[in-house]
């Protein structure tokens, strides 16, 4: 669970700081533990964010779908497994990283299924651990066999974490309410 909690953790620096550089760059403020109050609208359109009394202005939102949930709708869930390992994934010539897609049609499905294998290499992991994420569009009532063929691929696993999610798609294009 440690390892699990440390590759979290550098994951979320390093994003948090990559998109910190960037919105700076572009003169965007990218707020962090800040509680949302409001997402504040006029004439149908987003112009800021309203957190402990304070409105950031804004021309365009980007944020989670939980925080806009009348402009959004539930079209499926995702099934995703983060595993550990002590081995790379076999017969990928023992590279240290390397992102598979195994194509819908040859498991029977009407979506891909994706993994995402990093490692030690990357300073995210322990020496000489691996881990593996591999996710899918769910599209029955048992999404674990439906990623069983990714899971084979990475066999022995020492631990696995799953989850599924909801997946979530606009009701409009944005272009009017930003």
């Amino acid at each position: 669970m440690y390892l699990l909690k440390a590759f979290v953790r550098f994951v979320g620096m390093f994003s948090i700081w990559f998109t910190n550089r960037l919105s700076a760059i572009f003169g965007g403020t990218y707020m962090l533990n800040k509680p949302i109050e409001e997402i504040v609208m006029e004439n149908g359109k987003v112009v800021g964010v309203k957190s402990e009394g304070e409105i950031a202005k804004c021309k365009q939102l980007i944020c989670d779908p939980s925080y806009v949930m009348g402009h959004v709708k539930k079209v499926g869930q995702v099934i995703r497994v983060i595993c550990i390992m002590s081995h790379p994934i076999a017969n990928t010539g023992d590279i240290n990283s390397c992102q598979i897609i195994i194509p819908q049609n040859q498991v029977n499905r009407k979506h891909d299924i994706y993994v995402c294998m990093i490692s030690f290499a990357h300073n995210v992991a322990a020496t000489g651990k691996y881990i593996a994420i591999a996710s899918t569009t769910v599209e029955t009532n048992d999404p674990e066999k439906e990623i069983k063929p990714a899971l084979d691929l990475l066999e022995p696993i020492e631990q696995k974490f799953v989850s599924i999610g909801d997946l979530y798609e606009p009701t409009d294009l944005g272009t009017e309410s930003q």
